[in-house]
């Protein structure tokens, strides 16, 4: 059990954490730079190069991944797999089909139209709406190679959680009166795509490699420059005091100013990360992703070309508050975490 746990351990750190990767950086910044790692300019550039690479080493491996299997469900194969079940297993099916599709909020929308347009509750077509951006398997290797793998899992959890609990609230409350007419008139092709082959499948997971990346990157250097100002220039003391623990209202702020923002969850974790280093609760930091991830303000713009306005209110009231209870929870139990 030692040889295992030895092994894993490893893995983790080398693999997953790169540990290796850090060093090197390190001695380049200290060494080549001529910049000591104790100070800010040091540490800041250490911090950027570090996660930059770490991020689109990982993020173009995993994408490769799970793009290979997803090309085993194309939308129209989605849309009948959630056709076949109803009530509180659609909203499951939806949430957990959500994180095998790596979309940001505002990727997610016109597959919202497209399931919504095919029939699909409408309680299951929005577990799947919170769940795609909020929620990937790509997130679940890139949070463990940052924190670790209790705060990888529970993230993954509590993200599933919502996405259910607040598609089965609005499958309740019929709200389908307030979906904008056009979408249930947008019918579109449900054809028999050919089967891919092996090549074709590794080709698709290549290009969506490609178009990730062209996607995510400025947002995976703003927030990795975000975490590297915070890490090295932003004293604890002043995080401490607007998001600290000591704070009752930080998830509530966290929320707020992650709400206007706009990134996918890779662009949030290195900012997370600096965050966890500078003292701010865990529940605080997760709130301040989901709401980026989310509720980002561009995607909601666009939800509310194809709703009506109480269903969008109904949709954000449910994630804000689905956001706040995990944020005040994780606060209070994050310590286990760690």
């Amino acid at each position: 059990m030692d040889l295992i746990t030895g092994v894993f351990a490893w893995m983790n750190d080398q693999l997953l954490k790169m540990v290796w990767l850090n060093d090197l950086v390190g001695a380049f910044v200290s060494d080549v730079l001529g910049l000591p790692l104790g100070e800010r300019l040091g540490a800041s550039i250490q911090f950027f190069l570090y996660d930059t690479v770490k991020i689109f080493v990982l993020l173009s491996a995993l994408i490769f991944a799970i793009s290979y299997v997803q090309s085993y469900f194309p939308p129209e194969r989605t849309k009948r797999i959630l056709g076949r079940f109803n009530g509180i297993w659609g909203n499951v099916l939806g949430a957990l089909l959500g994180t095998i599709t790596p979309f940001c909020s505002c990727s997610s929308i016109p597959l919202f139209i497209g399931f919504t347009s095919a029939g699909l509750p409408l309680g299951v077509t929005f577990s799947f709406l919170i769940s795609s951006p909020l929620v990937d398997l790509a997130s679940v290797i890139l949070l463990a190679s940052i924190f670790n793998w209790r705060i990888a899992i529970a993230y993954v959890v509590v993200g599933l959680v919502l996405a259910v609990a607040g598609g089965s609230i609005i499958s309740a409350l019929k709200l389908e009166r307030y979906v904008e007419p056009f979408v249930y008139g947008t019918h579109l092709a449900d054809a028999d795509l050919p089967e891919m082959t092996r090549r074709d499948r590794i080709a698709f997971a290549w290009q969506a490699v490609a178009d990730i990346v062209k996607r995510v990157w400025p947002y995976v250097l703003a927030g990795v420059g975000i975490g590297a100002v915070i890490h090295g220039w932003i004293p604890e003391t002043w995080v401490s005091a607007v998001l600290g623990t000591a704070n009752p209202f930080s998830p509530v702020i966290a929320t707020i100013v992650g709400v206007p923002m706009y990134a996918d969850i890779f662009g949030t974790l290195p900012i997370a990360e600096a965050l966890v280093a500078k003292g701010v609760g865990l529940g605080t930091v997760l709130a301040f992703m989901m709401a980026v991830t989310a509720l980002s303000l561009p995607s909601l713009v666009m939800l509310k070309k194809v709703v009506k306005t109480p269903l969008l209110a109904t949709f954000f009231g449910l994630v804000v508050t689905g956001i706040l209870i995990i944020g005040y929870g994780f606060n209070a139990v994050g310590a286990w975490f760690v």
